[in-house]
């Protein structure tokens, strides 16, 4: 079988494996022939992710279509589908989704516990039905922490006055969470759904720094199930998500954001869970019975590995060779990115022990940063 995948970033790239093992062919659209997944596909459909006649040739190329990001043209690929193209996710799932005021309103539509959120009209009066501090987030194209801006105080307004679209933008109060969790869920076309281990996220200027797979209240694991089957279900979704929440000093579980694909968060399940979250989303799109998202060992930290320079030398090599002296049962992903500051170059999952929790994956996270980013510090 021939699957296409609309991106060619490390999401793609880290499909390769699962595809070998499902003897599956991917055929990638993506911008350029130096993007990661370009080099392990078996086709390569060069152009824009949104450019929709490129995806009517990568249709013309395999069975059926799925997603590495959600920067599309969606009406365009509407136009596609009604000619009988298959994508999965299919379209009238992703369409609540692509614009953060639309995935809000929908998500509050069906129970979802969410931040009090509006539309932005007139930032000035917003922000004084709101208070400070509250969150601004650009409606499309926001991904680690692009657009996103955190007001604690009036002057901060003034970031924002020289963005583009500025009449494009969800305004949400701001939540004063305990810790942010996060979750992989999948649902095949037969409405089988599996959920994966609740892990807990730590952010860094708005972009993932660790996860930890960590054991987590019953309560908890079973609130953040319960929504992320709701979720699924009444999108009648097919494929993988991602399914970002707070946890509020009061213990209530709220939804933050969804990623209609695989997800950073889940990256650990390549190494510590029987089926990885890039074979679940193989298994889903093509039909096929949905993998186990069983640990299969006692748990696990993940740790993204981000750019702190522009140097056009490969400082991976050298970090490389540290990490590799600290003799941890850890295993080393790199995506074959230039670097710049805050880009994300790689990831190490390092698996856990039994007696082992979230103290030890601390200290172990700890070590790898101070390798990584050396004399840079913690970015």
């Amino acid at each position: 079988m021939r699957v296409g995948v609309i991106g060619g970033g490390q999401l793609a790239w880290m499909m390769e494996t699962a595809a070998r093992k499902l003897n599956i062919a991917l055929v990638v659209q993506t911008p350029s022939n130096t993007d990661p997944a370009a080099s392990i596909a078996a086709q390569t459909v060069l152009a824009p992710v949104a450019d929709a006649t490129a995806t009517a040739e990568l249709a013309s190329l395999c069975d059926v279509i799925t997603f590495e990001n959600e920067f599309v043209d969606l009406p365009a690929l509407f136009r596609l589908a009604e000619q009988g193209v298959q994508f999965y996710p299919r379209l009238t799932s992703l369409a609540p989704l692509l614009d953060k005021f639309d995935q809000r309103s929908f998500l509050d539509q069906i129970g979802v516990p969410v931040p009090r959120f509006t539309a932005v009209q007139a930032l000035a009066a917003d922000l004084e039905q709101f208070g400070l501090p509250a969150v601004l987030k650009a409606r499309r194209h926001g991904y680690d922490g692009q657009g996103t801006f955190v007001l604690r105080h009036p002057s901060d307004v003034d970031l924002v006055k020289a963005q583009p679209a500025a009449d494009h933008w969800l305004l949400e109060a701001f939540i004063p969470f305990e810790r942010e969790l996060a979750v992989m869920a999948a649902r095949s076309m037969t409405g089988e759904t599996v959920i994966y281990p609740v892990v807990e996220t730590l952010q860094k200027n708005q972009v993932c720094q660790r996860v930890y797979v960590t054991p987590m209240p019953d309560a908890v694991t079973e609130t953040v199930g319960a929504i992320a089957r709701l979720i699924l279900e009444r999108l009648d979704y097919v494929g993988v998500m991602g399914i970002e929440f707070f946890l509020d000093r009061d213990g209530q579980v709220l939804v933050n954001e969804l990623a209609p694909r695989t997800h950073n968060s889940g990256h650990y399940t390549l190494d510590a869970c029987v089926t990885s979250q890039f074979e679940q989303q193989l298994r889903a799109v093509c039909g096929l019975p949905l993998g186990s998202p069983a640990l299969t060992c006692a748990g696990a930290v993940m740790i993204n590995l981000l750019g702190y320079d522009t140097a056009e030398a490969n400082y991976f090599v050298t970090r490389q060779q540290q990490l590799n002296k600290l003799s941890l049962p850890m295993c080393l992903y790199w995506y074959g990115k230039s670097a710049r500051p805050g880009r994300k170059l790689g990831h190490v999952t390092v698996l856990l022990e039994v007696g082992q929790g979230r103290p030890q994956a601390e200290a172990i996270a700890e070590q790898i940063e101070q390798i990584w980013y050396g004399q840079a510090g913690s970015r």
